[in-house]
């Protein structure tokens, strides 16, 4: 009979393993991220939970991590390829309690991410955010998002159904937050576990360009498909410094759908298309602009270096868009001429009325307002200097 990997687990190190003997495995996982949301809903205990790890990755002889390991090896792995395989309780997440999953294959460690679902929400989560990652991973070749390699579920004591989904891990990639919005240099700080460290102002730029580029880039011009929600402050971006350089991913893709009136690729209206488009602007310049303090505290809302950052990044995604079918000229094109006919007025109407449909119990919704006067004033200035700058590049 072939031996089975061992597994061990730990909480988000070894310098904290967790075994059956320990104190905490009879204890509750906590059930939300945030010290101001009420503590309803579901929980489990931390043995529980890893358990239930343990028996989605075993499920159909380790098939979901065989498949995973091969593709990284870029060659087929044997179970009696893997030894040993070490769960890390990375965190507890609004919708997830993700772990990291360990293991070594011809001498090198791997590691993937285990998205788990506890809750009723996180659950319906999963189930659009796997197959949504699935199909951007078709349509896309841009590699922001991260590979998915299986889902399914398993109940603890037959009735309690946790659900889960296997994922690539991005290594040395890390969550960020606005720390302290009253020194601009310490506007950014970056959780690496080896030790904390704020970004500099042309890297807080770089930051927004890039989260902006990301979305804009899997924004389909003529199904008007998008992703959300996402937001800064539930750790959707991570990101990785090399030397002065940054890069970002985006982790989570909790949906993708259209949010226009457009059914499929029917209606290649130019004006229905610059429309839209706008209002999909005009929203992720809000969105991108939020966050929580340290990701736990009072909503905060970013500096003004973000507005040039956003507005490079939405310009240069257009740019590598393919033409459209309807509208003979390039994309960015269009879209500054389009935004360059409405005045400071329209905008700032347009943009109260986005912030009009959000939940108005959000506590989002008072920033967003107290702020959105200057946001489209700067967001125009950005316009026109990204403009200038472009027609004349010396």
């Amino acid at each position: 009979m072939n031996k089975r990997p061992a597994f061990k687990f730990f909480l988000s190190n070894k310098k904290h393993p967790v075994t059956q003997g320990s104190g905490i495995w009879q204890d509750f996982l906590p059930v939300a991220r945030k010290h101001d949301q009420a503590t309803s809903g579901q929980s489990i205990s931390y043995g529980a939970y890893f358990s239930a790890a343990r028996s989605f990755i075993e499920k159909d002889r380790f098939d979901n991590l065989l498949k995973a390991v091969s593709l990284f090896a870029k060659r087929g792995i044997s179970l009696e390829g893997i030894k040993e395989i070490h769960v890390f309780l990375e965190k507890h997440g609004e919708f997830y309690h993700p772990s990291r999953i360990e293991t070594s294959v011809c001498g090198k460690t791997v590691r993937f991410v285990l998205n788990v679902a506890v809750s009723d929400t996180g659950k319906g989560f999963i189930e659009k955010e796997y197959p949504s990652i699935k199909k951007l991973n078709k349509a896309f070749t841009h590699g922001f998002i991260p590979k998915v390699y299986g889902k399914g579920e398993v109940f603890i004591k037959g009735k309690t159904k946790i659900c889960m989904f296997l994922g690539q891990w991005f290594d040395d990639y890390n969550e960020f937050h606005i720390s302290d919005p009253s020194d601009k240099d310490k506007r950014i700080v970056v959780w690496d576990p080896k030790g904390k460290y704020f970004l500099s102002a042309d890297q807080t730029k770089e930051l927004y360009r890039q989260a902006t580029l990301i979305l804009a880039g899997y924004y389909n011009t003529e199904t008007f498909e998008q992703i959300y929600p996402w937001h800064h402050a539930a750790g959707d971006f991570v990101l990785r410094k090399q030397n002065k350089n940054i890069d970002l991913k985006l982790i989570t893709v909790r949906q993708y759908r259209s949010f226009g009136d457009k059914k499929g690729d029917m209606d290649d209206d130019p004006q229905s298309i610059l429309e839209t488009l706008l209002v999909f602007f005009l929203n992720l310049s809000i969105k991108m602009r939020l966050d929580r303090i340290d990701g736990v505290g009072d909503i905060a809302w970013s500096d003004g270096i973000a507005i040039q950052g956003i507005v490079e990044g939405f310009f240069t995604a257009l740019a590598s868009k393919p033409l459209i079918k309807s509208i003979s000229a390039p994309l960015n094109d269009c879209f500054q001429y389009y935004l360059s006919s409405y005045t400071e007025s329209d905008l700032y109407d347009l943009l109260m009325d986005i912030a009009d449909a959000y939940n108005p119990d959000s506590p989002d919704v008072p920033v967003i307002k107290q702020n959105l006067e200057k946001h489209v004033h700067d967001l125009i200035l950005a316009a026109e200097n990204y403009s200038c700058l472009n027609e004349n590049p010396d």
